[in-house]
């Protein structure tokens, strides 16, 4: 049978428990793919978290639980609107706990029932049900006849099928009520699982046989169909065959009668083809070699389209097909400064590397990697370079692959076999000197079919390159032509291997003076542009564009601003097109006529000062930005709790700090007994965003150090700095990106690691012009700076308030 063997057959039969005493509360078990029908025993596979929970409680009671079926088997986490409202209550007779922690049950179905509701939902479901009892029937002689059909079509079925065995013809026979029988053959067909509920669902037993009856029909007809299908299959074969033998006769009269000529011409053209390819030596007798197979081979064999296609590929490679080098810097400056603003260090790094081209043609390219956030010009770099050097472009995304074959290609054994996508690239070129952006290199991924970035160390060393194999073309390539271009938005990911072949170049994100004079000078009139719109149709001022900035987008690069500037673009152009004239100027006060109302906020009312409430500053892959730490206290016993999705380094932190706090209590005037009677709260806002790093520990202290004495910290003042335990301040990364992210902000004042000063010579001068960076070394130098004089009551220690009277009052 489909589902069960003989045992499982012969428990279909076995009623010993139907009668039984069923709790009104059961375990629910969803299932997916298969409706269970009454008496049915078979085994299940228990994956889900919740399904696992409740066949436990199951187990821990009686057993019994409610088996309903999903009414989309593809939701991994269904709702009660997911799951049918009819199933079977079953009884759990054996449990197998897997290494892997999937639980295999065998489980018996003993009666059908209906859910009336929904007593528990979080951690599994219990339901209350209800059950069904079977309609009564009449017997006669059409029922009996209608039996004696549906067990003589399910017989036919099965022997159709070769699973026809005489235990299975002794059941069927033995069987004397028709809903077990429409039971027993309905679970054994190949139904969806719409019509096996609808099935299932039917009370009445002659009702349900004579549906079971239609269906059995139907498969009858099925299987009679599929037989005809395989003999004209088989007969389809053997004309094949005999075509074959026809053919072979045909060509070798035409080869006796000199019409061969078509062969003869391939080769030559191929011949012609192998030469203009200029080829390396090693190259070309392969090529050779592989033509001189293919003369060899019938044309008509499996193997023949191999060897064209791989001919194919080795041809129109270009081995020596390159563009010439138009290098001139003052012209290459030029271009870069028109497709880019500001990026000065990255624009020097690119102009040296063409002043050393142009003095040393033969020099092996550097592998320069741009790392930055999304939307600062990444991409856009390597399109400038191909420019300036008149060179071809091509961008190869590295998103997502998983597969080692994509960078190195197939062994020409796979059927579909192909090179890898450097050399695809290549050959899309034209050219064996183009500019070969590989983008988001961070997020190449890794499983069963290999490591691709393992299959890039080659390919990315300029002191390998020169004989890079692909696994297609089995041939040593020179790749230290090509000058190999990569961006990333983080380098964490990336093998340190890899990492160690590649020039890093750091893109931070814009400023708000940046983005002003980007978005005036590229995007406005990019956008103007793309949306049909003439120059004078629409004006944005300096007010509107500062606006989109900083209250329509949060991002350290561009893409959204551009968006926002698009969107203003397009109801201009509708205006327009309905027959308004123009100019139509947008400013900072009618700008929320046009986008609605601001989409970003400061995460937290820090208008004044205020106790337990410290600014840090976070470095995220899209950009610096403000972190805000929480501080509070309640009566307790001491114990610190963290919240806010933090990491297990943050969480270290946050526990480094609070040592500092309680070892330097008194230096600090805080009473020593507070920290055994208050329970402290750090919380990070932003829970849902998971945070770590080691740089929010000198925060941590301060909003700590502010709650125990009660003094507000300056809501102007950002800090950031890992702490020890003995107050020092040790240095962190990110300073630029963190200072762009606290100007966004509103920060004038960063308290910073005294180790982290040579990097402020990095900063943008609108940074350093707007913002006040004090280096320090230890924790007793920041608490003056930000820290205010205490206001109000100080913390009172329990133990103390006990002496004043049973309610702690005077």
């Amino acid at each position: 049978m489909a589902r069960t063997d003989t045992d499982d057959l012969v428990g279909l039969l076995e009623d010993e428990e139907a009668h039984a005493e069923i709790p009104a509360i059961l375990p629910l078990l969803p299932v997916r793919d298969v409706v269970i029908f009454t008496h049915m025993i078979l085994p299940l596979f228990v994956t889900r978290e919740k399904s696992v929970k409740a066949v436990d409680a199951a187990m821990e009671k009686d057993r019994y639980i409610f088996l309903a079926t999903q009414t989309d088997a593809s939701v991994e986490e269904p709702k009660p609107d997911d799951i049918h409202k009819v199933g079977n209550v079953g009884r759990v007779l054996r449990v197998l706990k897997l290494p892997d922690g999937r639980v295999k049950i065998l489980i018996q179905a003993l009666a059908k029932a209906r859910v009336l509701s929904y007593a528990q939902k979080r951690s599994f479901f219990r339901v209350k049900v209800e059950r069904i009892s079977e309609e009564p029937y009449n017997e006669s002689l059409e029922l009996t006849a209608l039996m004696r059909n549906v067990a003589e079509q399910c017989e036919k079925i099965l022997s159709m099928r070769g699973e026809l065995s005489e235990d299975v013809t002794t059941i069927l026979k033995s069987i004397d009520h028709p809903g077990r029988l429409a039971d027993l053959v309905a679970s054994n067909l190949n139904l969806k699982i719409e019509e096996a509920q609808e099935l299932f669902e039917i009370s009445d037993p002659e009702a349900r046989l004579r549906r079971v009856n239609e269906l059995v029909c139907r498969e009858v007809e099925l299987s009679a169909m599929q037989a005809r299908i395989q003999e004209n299959v088989r007969d389809e074969i053997s004309k094949s065959q005999k075509d074959y033998f026809l053919r072979e006769q045909m060509r070798a009269i035409k080869g006796e009668l000199g019409e061969s000529y078509e062969r003869a011409e391939e080769s030559a053209d191929y011949q012609r083809k192998i030469k203009r390819a200029r080829m390396s030596r090693e190259a070309e007798a392969e090529a050779f070699k592989q033509l001189k197979r293919l003369e060899q081979m019938h044309p008509e064999s499996a193997e023949a389209p191999v060897v064209r296609s791989y001919l194919d590929w080795l041809v129109e490679i270009p081995w020596s097909k390159s563009t010439k080098d138009a290098i001139d810097i003052k012209k290459a400056q030029k271009v870069l400064d028109e497709d880019h603003y500001g990026l000065e260090k990255i624009k020097e790094r690119i102009l040296e590397y063409l002043a050393v081209r142009k003095l040393n043609p033969t020099m092996k390219g550097p592998i320069l990697c741009f790392v930055g956030p999304p939307g600062v010009g990444k991409t856009s770099l390597g399109q400038s370079i191909a420019r300036a050097m008149d060179r071809k472009f091509y961008r190869m995304s590295l998103g997502g692959i998983r597969d080692e074959a994509e960078i190195r290609g197939h062994r020409r054994t796979y059927i579909g076999a192909l090179p890898g996508r450097i050399i695809q690239g290549l050959k899309t070129c034209g050219s064996h000197n183009p500019v070969f952006m590989m983008d988001e290199i961070d997020k190449v991924g890794t499983d069963f079919r290999g490591d691709p970035t393992s299959a890039l160390l080659e390919a990315l060393d300029p002191e390998q390159n020169n004989a890079f194999s692909d696994h297609y073309i089995n041939l040593p390539f020179d790749l230290s032509r090509v000058m190999f271009i990569t961006t990333a938005n983080i380098t964490d990911t990336i093998p340190s291997a890899l990492l160690d072949r590649m020039e890093i170049i750091n893109l931070s994100g814009y400023t708000e003076d940046e983005k002003l004079s980007i978005a005036q000078k590229y995007l406005v009139p990019r956008q103007v542009k793309e949306n049909g719109l003439k120059e004078g149709d629409i004006v944005i001022t300096e007010s509107a564009i500062k606006k989109m900035a900083t209250d329509y987008t949060c991002e350290a690069g561009l893409r959204n601003l551009e968006r926002e500037i698009g969107t203003l673009c397009r109801k201009v152009s509708r205006k327009i097109a309905e027959g308004e004239k123009g100019p139509f100027t947008i400013s900072g006060k009618n700008l929320d006529k046009y986008l609605g109302l601001a989409k970003y906020f400061p995460e937290m009312d820090q208008d004044v000062a205020q106790v337990g409430l410290a600014t840090g500053l976070a470095w995220t892959q899209v950009g610096g930005e403000a972190l805000y730490v929480e501080a509070s206290v309640m009566k307790g016993k001491g114990e610190l709790v963290l919240t806010g999705q933090l990491g297990e380094v943050m969480q270290e932190s946050a526990r480094a700090a609070m040592t500092y706090t309680r070892a330097y209590a008194e230096k600090l005037k805080i009473d020593p007994e507070l920290f055994e009677s208050y329970d402290v709260h750090i919380h990070v806002p932003a829970g849902a965003i998971p945070k770590d790093g080691p740089s929010a520990g000198v925060a941590m202290a301060v909003a700590l150090i502010s709650v125990f004495t009660q003094r507000p910290v300056k809501n102007d003042v950002a800090m950031t700095g890992e702490i020890t335990l003995r107050g020092r301040v040790l240095p962190i990364g990110g300073l630029k990106e963190k200072a762009i992210g606290a100007l966004r902000a509103g920060i004038k004042t960063i308290v910073m690691p005294d180790k982290n000063r040579k990097e402020l010579s990095e900063l943008p001068a609108q940074v350093k012009k707007k913002i006040l960076f004090i280096p320090v070394t230890r924790m007793e130098e920041v608490l003056p700076l930000v820290l205010l004089p205490g206001e109000g009551k100080r913390l009172a220690a329990a133990s103390r308030r006990k002496g004043n009277g049973a309610d702690g009052k005077k």
